[in-house]
């Protein structure tokens, strides 16, 4: 793995982490309809697990991918997910807007609010999620039981990504791609769990 073929400039190390790159730059643009967040997710996540298994992890192949998948299904999930993010934001505009226990209501919603996260972006990097969703978010929702480990994985890479596009606004478009690689290498460690 460590070796160079003839010409080639870097290593296949530096190879994967500039296709990370380019299939996250691909991912933020999907992502731009708002309503396309959790099928360009998915598709990134399937474009950097079959890296794993000798196919292409370039932005070709992910907006080739995502063009066969995208579908009703997909919209109708990202519609869901944005609203239930509206309602988030909302619910904690009222708690901060000094209402009698609201402390308490910001900690409940915030552990509420983590938790659709982590079943959300586990829906997103499980294989089903490129057929069906409601199978994908009913498995997502058993590994984050499962494997809590694994769920504070995903909070960790979804808080790193946040705190790399807020630190630097032109990392945004970039912080898809690790995101998915994060949620990818979870996944996989979980199956490789379940198998063991």
């Amino acid at each position: 793995m460590g070796t160079r073929e003839p010409g080639e400039v870097f290593g296949p190390r530096m190879t994967l982490f500039a296709d990370v790159l380019s299939v996250g730059l691909a991912t933020a643009v999907a992502c731009l309809p708002l309503v396309t967040v959790p099928a360009a997710l998915s598709t990134a996540c399937a474009v950097l697990r079959g890296a794993g298994e000798g196919q292409p992890a370039t932005a070709g192949r992910y907006f080739a991918l995502l063009r066969r998948r995208l579908r009703a299904g997909d919209l109708a999930a990202g519609a869901l997910a944005l609203l239930g993010a509206l309602l988030f934001a909302a619910d904690l505009a009222l708690a901060g807007a000094g209402l009698p226990g609201a402390p308490l209501f910001a900690v409940a919603a915030g552990a509420i609010g983590a938790a659709a996260l982590v079943v959300g972006l586990g829906a997103c990097v499980r294989p089903e999620s490129l057929t069906d969703w409601r199978a994908a978010l009913r498995e997502a929702a058993r590994d984050s039981v499962r494997d809590l480990g694994g769920s504070g994985l995903v909070l960790l890479a979804l808080a790193t990504a946040v705190l790399c596009a807020w630190m630097l606004v032109p990392l945004a478009f970039l912080a898809p791609g690790p995101l998915a690689l994060a949620l990818t290498a979870v996944h996989v460690r979980r199956t490789g769990m379940s198998k063991s």
